[in-house]
């Protein structure tokens, strides 16, 4: 299983759901998976999310 190499971001357990007659009923559940990218960054390759990647080329999160 990916995950991101800074914050631990994986995938996740989601439940899809239907209203019927004024209430949510569950359908099926599945995984939601991160958008987990490589970047190659001071020589280093390094598996992070969308979210950190931005941070980190912005200067805000040290590698």
């Amino acid at each position: 299983m990916k995950s991101c190499g800074i914050c631990g971001k994986g995938r996740k357990k989601v439940i899809k759901r239907k209203k019927l007659r004024g209430h949510y009923n569950p359908i099926k559940s599945y995984f939601q998976k991160s958008n987990i990218q490589i970047l190659n960054f001071n020589g280093k390759k390094l598996e992070v999310c969308k979210e950190c990647r931005k941070l980190i080329l912005k200067g805000k999160i040290k590698v």
